[in-house]
Parts: structure tokens; sequence; C-alpha cells
């Protein structure tokens, strides 16, 4: 079904990339590619969790404080699977949206007194980066920000890998059950920012069972595949993207502009719960983030009710636009929007026009800062915090933005 789904506009879009022998240094980086997880993808996967290889004996299964685990039956249905499987598991059930060090360092305590051999994340973007942060926190000594490289953190190098990790995700949205990165906030400092320490962060096994989703509200659905988009927009304008990222993403975003305004409207319309979870690992499996993530981590910081993809589709418009606006990465852009449906784009404006129109038939278009308490006066704090944090690489953006840039960003959005 992939084969007859994935549209010319893609095919053609990296076929123009090559039009001109020019092109070819810009299209054909050298680049490493190596993912070391096992990844099962499809319906009722969660139910053959006991049958595939798990890499210890005794588990720390980590979720959520909201009880949706509980209240959907994900987590009797992951521990039926540990029991016939012979792991014995315990729960660390602390972790709350944008996770903050306290909470991952209250898990790192608790999988060490229980002798955990491995760690577990069931749920979404924020309870599977806290299952990487645990799972690295019980074999290296210390506070977990003593190995971070954000403005107050201690950028020490690690002593040992983590925990072996198992991802099952319940959203469609962050890509953190393919990608070996986690997203943790030190609250003292109001610092959220990507933690990564190498190959050793990846899942060694991930579970994406679409049908999961379904009990995922109609605005976190729209929040979290927005997410996924941007992570696939932002690699294939990131200038550092090679093409087996761009193939990545490209058909990331056909599959979201296509079937997240579905899933949107209908939480159990299989087909499209179906292929937003499978832009959604496309877009983690070659995530290449620019200042955009920067920008959001720098509010998310400060305001933790804020949910991360409301955010970056708070700023989408007027990020895009910056870009588009001074033709910066005109065929970039020109890819997206065909990607998006627009087989006769011919410049960024058209990709900022699919863009609108993709975030109106999702119902987001009206997001407000305002609403999460982020005040006008208070925007201008943000940029020289997005320049330390490392939600993604500024160095990669297609121009070099100032700060003035990033206020004028900030306040253009704000509403």
């Amino acid at each position: 079904a992939l084969g007859s789904l994935a549209p010319e506009a893609v095919f053609a879009a990296t076929k123009d990339s090559l039009k001109n022998d020019s092109d070819f240094d810009s299209f054909a980086r050298s680049f490493m590619y190596h993912i070391p997880t096992r990844l099962y993808f499809g319906f009722g996967e969660l139910d053959n969790l006991g049958k595939y290889r798990l890499p210890g004996k005794k588990a720390c299964v980590v979720i959520s404080g909201g009880g949706a685990m509980r209240r959907y039956g994900y987590l009797a249905r992951t521990e039926k699977q540990l029991d016939q499987a012979g792991v014995q598991h315990v729960l660390y059930d602390k972790v709350f949206p944008n996770p903050t060090l306290n909470q991952v360092m209250g898990g790192i305590d608790f999988a060490k007194k229980n002798g955990c051999d491995f760690i577990l994340g069931l749920g979404g973007g924020s309870t599977m980066d806290s299952a990487k942060a645990i799972a690295f926190g019980c074999t290296n000594p210390g506070n977990l920000w003593d190995y971070s490289s954000s403005m107050t953190g201690g950028n020490k190098e690690r002593v040992a890998d983590p925990l072996p990790i198992v991802c099952i995700t319940t959203t469609a949205g962050t890509g953190s059950e393919i990608d070996p990165w986690g997203v943790i906030t030190k609250e003292q400092t109001n610092e959220k920012s990507g933690f990564f320490s190498g190959e050793s962060m990846y899942p060694v096994l991930s579970i994406v069972d679409p049908g999961l989703t379904f009990t995922v509200p109609q605005d976190y659905t729209a929040y979290q595949g927005m997410d996924a988009f941007f992570h696939a927009s932002e690699s294939v304008i990131n200038t550092k993207n090679s093409q087996m990222g761009e193939m990545y993403a490209l058909l990331a975003i056909t599959l979201v502009a296509k079937y997240l305004p579905r899933a949107v409207k209908n939480g159990k319309d299989r087909q499209a719960r179906s292929f937003v979870s499978l832009a959604n690992t496309l877009a983690g499996y070659y995530m290449r983030c620019t200042s955009a993530h920067s920008l959001e981590h720098a509010m998310g910081g400060f305001h933790p009710k804020l949910p991360h993809g409301a955010g970056l589709i708070m700023l989408a418009h007027a990020y895009y636009a910056f870009f588009a606006d001074r033709k910066a990465c005109e065929g970039q852009m020109v890819k997206m929007a065909k990607a998006m449906g627009m087989p006769d784009a011919r410049t960024g404006q058209d990709f900022i026009r699919a863009l609108d129109s993709l975030l109106a038939q999702c119902g987001v278009s009206h997001l407000r800062m305002s609403d999460y308490g982020i005040t006008k006066d208070e925007l201008s704090r943000y940029p020289a915090i997005a320049r330390k944090i490392g939600g993604g690489d500024i160095s990669a953006d297609p121009l070099q933005l100032s700060d003035a840039d990033f206020l004028s960003i900030y306040q253009k959005s704000f509403r």
C-alpha cells in the first residue's frame, strides 16, 4: 500500500534537485546512517511484545501520572506481555508533560533501588524521553544535568552506556521511539533542552501500534501530528541535511498533509491514524531540527503547560515566512509545497499558503501564546535563551538569524 501512496510529487521533487549538474554537491552530501532500533509497526503490535527479544529480566515501566495508560488498558496489556515473557517489572508513574529534571532523578533512584536492568517507556514523547534519561542516569553517577550541554549543564562525558531502552508510543508526533534524543526541563533555571548521548540512547526495541493513538483527543492529535510535520520540514530546509533525510522528510510531509486533518476530524479513522503514525516515525528516522525547535523550547521552559506541538504551531507562519520573504530556501520550500499537493508550486510563498491551509484544516490556526500565560513583555528574554539551550541546530538555518530576527518572529507570532 505504501508504494501506491508515495505520491509522484515526492519523487518529482527529488528529481528536480538534480536538473543541473551544479546542484549535485548540495544534494549528494556525505552522511552516516545507522538506526540500531528494532521497530515493529502495525495494529495490534503491543500484544506481540512478549514474543520479541526483550533486553533484560526486570523492567522499570515508565508512564505518565495522568492516568491514561491505566484508563485505556495500555498498561495492563503491557504488563500482561511482560508476564508472559517471564520479565519482572515495577512501575514509575511520576512523569508529566514537559518532564522535569526532578521527575527524572526520582525515576533514576526508583529504578536503581528496584534493581531494574532495562527501562520501558509507555506513552507519548514526554514518557519516552524520560525513559531514555532514566536509563542514562542508572549507569552514570551524579546528577543528570552534569552531562547536559545546555546553559548550566556540566558537559561531562558519560562513563557508561545507558541501560537498554524499550519504547511503546501511544501518540504520533515526537519520533522518540526511533531517535536518540530526550528533552528534559531543569525547573530551577527554566531550561528545556535536548539531552543526547550518542548511539547508545537509541531504543533497542520500539513498537508503533497505530491503534493506541485512537484515544488521543482532537487537539493533541493536531499538536502531535504537526510536531512530526515540523521535524520533517525543518529537516528539508536544514542546510546540513542529506538526500536520505530529504527522502524520509518529504514523504512524512505528504502523509501528514493528507491524513492529519482526517485523523483530527475522526480519531477512529484507521487509515488516517496509521499513516500519521507512519509519518511520525519517518520524520524521526532522520530528524534534523533547526532553530524553530530552539525558539519553542525557550517558551516551553518557562511555561511547562504549553504543549510542544502547540508552541511550534504558534511560531510556524512567522518562522517559515521569514525565510520565504527573503527567498532563502526557495527550492526546498517548493519541494515541500509539491509534496503537500501543490504540483504547480513555484516559490516559497506557495509553501506558506499550503502550511496555513493545513493548520486551518486541523483547527489550530487560532492558537494564542497568551492563552498559556505568555506575555508580550517576556518575549525579549527568549532569543538569548533559544541560542544556548540546544533545541535545534541554529547553525544549519537557511540564513543565520540574529537575536533581533528571533525576537521579530516571536513578536509576529504573539496573540
